[in-house]
Formats: C-alpha cells, sequence, structure tokens
C-alpha cells in the first residue's frame, strides 16, 4: 500500500455520519462529566449534530495537519462559541474538553470495522484521528480558559465598582466610603468614579471616608493623594475621614504630607465642615417643631 494513499477517514466520516453521531451522544449521555442540569439533552444533541457536520465538511478535501488556516475557521468558531458559551453556563474545561475527545471512541470503533483487515491503513487513519481531535480539544481547551479569565476579570471589576459607590450627601457635597484595600486598579476606578460623579453633579466638595479601610501605608496615602489631586483639577476639594489613631501614626510616621488636606476623624464632622463651606449648618429642632 502506498505511503501518499488518501486516508479513508473523510470518505467513513461522510458515509457513517449518523451512526458516528448515535455513538458520540450515548458517549456523552453516559459521562460523569453530562450535565443535565446546565444543558438539555435536545441542545446537546444539537451541537453534536452541528459539529460533526462541519467536521466532516471540512475534513473533506482539507488538510488535518494545520487547523490553524482558513478551511478551519467555521470549526474553530464555532468550538469557541461552544467554549464560552459552557464557561457561562458553569462547565469545567474538563467537560468542555470532552465535547471534542469523546467523538474518538466512535470513529475509532467505525474505523476498526471498516479498515480492521488492513492494519497499516487502519494505524495511519487512527493516527491522523488522534492528531486532529487532540489539536481541537486543547483549542477549545485554551478557548475555554480565556473566557473564563474574562468572566473573573469582568466580575473582579463589577465587585471593585460596587464596593466604591459614590453618593451625593447634599447638592454640591459627595461621599465616597471606601472599605478593604486599596490598590492601583482599585484606585483608578475610585478616581473614574468620583471624577465622574463631579461632573454630573456639579459637586465641588468630596468626603473621602477610610473608615473601612483596613491599614494605610506609604502605597495607600499616595493613592490617596492621586485622588485628590485629581478631584481638585476637576474643581473639587476633598476632606479625608475616618483618621483613626492608629492611622493616623501610622500617616506620621511614614512621614506623609497631608497638610493640604482637610482630615477629620469621622465622616459626621466631615460632613459639617462641608456644609459650612456651603454656607450652611446644622441645629436641632425645637421641642414644639413638628416635622
Amino acid at each position: 500500500m502506498a505511503k501518499d494513499q488518501p486516508l479513508n477517514l473523510p470518505e467513513i466520516l461522510k458515509k457513517y455520519e449518523e451512526e458516528i453521531l448515535t455513538e458520540w451522544l450515548r458517549e456523552q449521555a453516559a459521562a460523569v462529566s453530562f450535565r443535565p442540569d446546565q444543558m438539555h439533552e435536545s441542545e446537546l444533541r444539537h451541537q453534536s449534530t452541528e459539529f460533526l457536520a462541519l467536521l466532516t465538511e471540512t475534513i473533506q478535501s482539507n488538510s488535518m495537519a494545520d487547523i490553524t488556516g482558513p478551511a478551519w475557521t467555521r470549526v474553530r468558531e464555532f468550538l469557541e462559541t461552544i467554549s464560552r458559551s459552557r464557561a457561562v453556563q458553569g462547565f469545567t474545561s474538563t467537560e468542555t474538553a470532552f465535547f471534542v475527545f469523546s467523538l474518538k471512541q466512535p470513529i475509532f470503533s467505525k474505523l476498526q470495522e471498516v479498515l480492521g483487515n488492513d492494519g497499516r491503513i487502519l494505524i495511519r487513519d487512527l493516527w491522523a484521528l488522534t492528531n486532529l481531535i487532540d489539536k481541537l480539544g486543547l483549542y477549545t481547551t485554551e478557548i475555554f480558559i480565556a473566557s473564563k479569565e474574562n468572566i473573573i476579570s469582568r466580575q473582579q471589576r463589577e465587585m471593585i465598582e460596587l464596593s466604591t459607590p459614590v453618593v451625593q450627601l447634599w447638592e454640591g457635597i459627595l461621599a465616597l466610603p471606601l472599605i478593604g484595600t486599596l490598590d492601583s486598579e482599585r484606585t483608578q476606578v475610585v478616581m473614574e468614579s468620583l471624577l465622574t460623579k463631579i461632573v454630573e453633579t456639579g459637586s465641588y466638595i468630596s468626603i473621602i471616608d477610610i473608615t473601612g479601610v483596613p491599614t494605610v501605608d506609604t502605597l495607600v496615602a499616595q493613592h490617596l493623594l492621586k485622588t485628590v489631586a485629581a478631584a481638585k483639577l476637576m474643581g473639587a476639594e476633598c476632606i479625608i475621614s475616618g483618621i483613626r489613631p492608629q492611622i493616623a501614626q501610622t500617616i506620621v510616621h511614614l512621614g506623609v504630607d497631608l497638610k493640604d488636606v482637610i482630615t477629620k476623624a469621622s465622616m459626621a464632622e466631615a460632613f459639617r465642615i462641608a456644609l459650612m463651606k456651603h454656607g450652611l449648618g446644622i441645629s436641632k429642632l425645637s421641642q414644639n417643631s413638628k416635622v
């Protein structure tokens, strides 16, 4: 048998496509990784049918050695869609890759059934199939991991945004209560949120409360000063509240210069100062006054 004889795999896939599909669906449904709670059987059948049809069509006249070429674009795009959707649905990378790798057994069985009398051709076609499925499975895993990382990154940013709310206490007065560690990434979000709110409301006083910040080191102090400077460029003065005794000692020890920034122990005191700058004040109602 000549070495350059065409593979029998494309012809077998085309001829026995329905049988292979049936066995493949059975293989997936019987697997531990099958998640009927996450995916309905009809959806699995639809995905499997479409992928097998694309695969069969693509390998009819194209090389299986390189799946990065233009001929394999539709197959890659389909696997990208599958990987991203399953990442969102809560599947693991192993469960997602099994969609591709589980196709080996049905095709192996059919190749053995058809080519069993010629061991050399059978081994050659099995090797070609193994290489192809392995490449497609690894590509699926790569896309899944990238999709999962994007989801995690987006969720982290959303959590950061939720943990840095900018609220309007009074006309022209904003408050930004900070809770947790203030790192470079979060500082950027804080700046963007605060500056956006300053523009939206036309506020000129912002209270940055650090009562919920566990520790203040040189880096945190620098981040605070950057936020204060950015707000000042937008025409808003900042008051930093929540300066506890331990934080005050730390700031002094670090030599951080806050002489140009108003600092207060509590947000209530900072709000009182902000109202005074606004020409307002707070007084108790008399006992005879009614709300």
